[in-house]
């Protein structure tokens, strides 16, 4: 059904003025600064703004829009015309609705690719030769993902822990650019040390082209002279479909152990998820850390089927000879030192939105998120052992607690909130919250999309019910001889946290 509002943007250069200045408004750049023709994935959109640029579209539009429609129309100037033609249909119609009209293409679809199929690695990527030598102290490392959160932080680890010059892929217009997005990145989380700068050595690439978007006379160089490679970087977007992350997430894990294969053989550490048992068939089973995965029926989100595959993929790399680590971390929290994270991601974003509700859904989840610090370190360190090679670790925290310690945490800080029935809470998602400078409202669609023929929503699958119990058993041993310990989630932890989130402003008491 169309709103009275949207009587106002009927054509599609209404449509088209209107999104530009959106968009402009969420990047804060001018609207003269938007190419209409220019993919939105090329802005940097992550899963929050790609929610808030869809959840203003729905609002001023009156109509129900699938989180993939970004996927579906990937530029203003296709999607701008493709509401217009919607507006219309509803118009006629004045009953039907974009979620409703089961031949839109706004649809989301459900299926789930066969990633089984998919996990074929290139039969040109094996070791260049069967000898290997081992170091744990490499001179010269190659890195990707390190303007991401936990990139960062391996960054700085690996500039602690060794003497290496780290090579980072960096998708940047100059070396300039790219030097900069880095130390940004780790002034940011308050880990930056200016004698380091040396050390940090931004490549220009991108993870999504062949060979990392990188020379062939350059990727051989590098191939030639690394002593490792660290795989963490990946583009996380709960909203995209698999074929849309597919070329990022797992054709970039290619090249990767292409490079790892190359000229000298070099082990490869690659930053997996646990999310690879997200199947069904896994609920409440124990999953340890070399078990087999073999069943990815029922992974519904695009990014989580991408893990799969990109693992299998370093798995078949491994069986050829490739010296490979596998790291799974859950969701990361922030640095348990300082409190700094990430306030942008998903989990801070419904919490914030939760508190400004000012109730919470009272669901069976276990808080197992792991500090930051604690995965970089665990990564290293563990990068750094003979034995490791071969092996599959879990990041997860070692001892998990009920959700409801953190809310009674946040009660005791004084935040009036009160905990309701799921339902009711979904329900309020709908009927109560109405502005938009509160997260959930732009996290709607993806929070209440159905994903399964179950009507199961994001939420739902991660009941403690519906996910595996990852064993940690196997990490925390190999660990312990470099005492690298998960600090425990408790009074201490939630302080840092909540100092600085209170500090930087994301949250506010009273």
């Amino acid at each position: 059904m169309t709103s009275d509002i949207s009587q106002t943007l009927n054509t599609a250069e209404e449509i088209q003025d209107w999104m530009t200045s959106k968009l402009a408004e969420i990047l804060k750049v001018s609207p003269e600064e938007i190419d209409i023709q220019q993919s939105l994935e090329d802005y940097g959109l992550d899963s929050a703004n790609a929610m808030v640029l869809v959840t203003q579209t729905e609002k001023k539009l009156g109509l129900q829009l699938s989180p993939t429609l970004l996927w579906h129309y990937p530029n203003i100037e296709s999607l701008s015309q493709r509401l217009a033609e919607e507006i219309e249909v509803s118009d006629k119609d004045n009953s039907q609705t974009v979620e409703n009209n089961h031949t839109s293409p706004f649809a989301n679809s459900k299926s789930v690719p066969n990633l089984a199929a998919e996990a074929v690695l290139d039969e040109s990527i094996y070791p260049a030769s069967k000898s290997f030598h081992f170091t744990a102290n490499p001179e010269n490392v190659f890195l990707t993902g390190g303007t991401g959160f936990l990139g960062a932080f391996l960054i700085y680890q690996l500039l602690q822990e060794t003497d290496a010059d780290i090579y980072c892929l960096v998708r940047a217009a100059d070396l300039e650019e790219a030097r900069n997005k880095l130390k940004n990145k780790l002034k940011q989380y308050a880990i930056w040390h200016e004698e380091y700068s040396p050390r940090i050595i931004p490549v220009l690439g991108d993870l999504s082209q062949p060979l990392l978007g990188i020379s062939k006379e350059a990727f051989e160089m590098l191939a030639a002279n690394m002593d490792a490679v660290y795989h963490s970087g990946a583009q996380l977007n709960y909203v995209y479909p698999y074929s849309a992350l597919k070329a990022a997430n797992v054709l970039g894990t290619q090249e990767v152990l292409r490079l790892g294969c190359l000229i000298k053989v070099k082990p490869v550490h690659y930053v997996s998820s646990v999310a690879i048992f997200e199947s069904p068939t896994y609920a409440g089973q124990v999953v340890k850390e070399n078990d087999e995965f073999e069943h990815w029926e029922g992974i519904f989100l695009g990014y989580s089927q991408t893990k799969w595959v990109a693992e299998k993929l370093v798995k078949i790399a491994g069986e050829r000879g490739l010296p490979v680590t596998i790291h799974r971390p859950p969701l990361i929290s922030g640095d348990s030192r300082t409190g700094v994270c990430n306030p942008d991601d998903f989990i801070n974003l419904a919490l914030k939105g939760c508190i400004q509700m000012g109730v919470f859904p009272d669901v069976d989840y276990m808080l197992d998120a792991s500090p930051v610090d604690y995965v970089s370190k665990a990564i290293v360190h563990l990068s750094r052992q003979k034995e490791s090679l071969g092996q599959a670790f879990h990041l997860q925290h070692p001892e998990p607690v009920p959700f409801t310690t953190l809310v009674d945490w946040l009660k005791s800080l004084g935040f009036p909130i009160a905990v309701i029935p799921y339902e009711r809470w979904q329900t309020m998602l709908v009927e109560n919250l109405s502005s938009p400078d509160n997260p959930l409202y732009t996290l709607r669609p993806f929070l209440l999309e159905r994903w399964t023929e179950e009507g199961l929503t994001i939420p739902d699958l991660y009941l403690q019910a519906n996910r595996p119990i990852v064993s940690t058993e196997a990490t925390v041993d190999a660990l312990a001889p470099g005492n690298v310990v998960c600090p425990p989630i408790d009074s201490q932890l939630f302080m840092a946290y909540s100092t600085y989130l209170i500090q930087n402003g994301f949250l506010e008491v009273g």
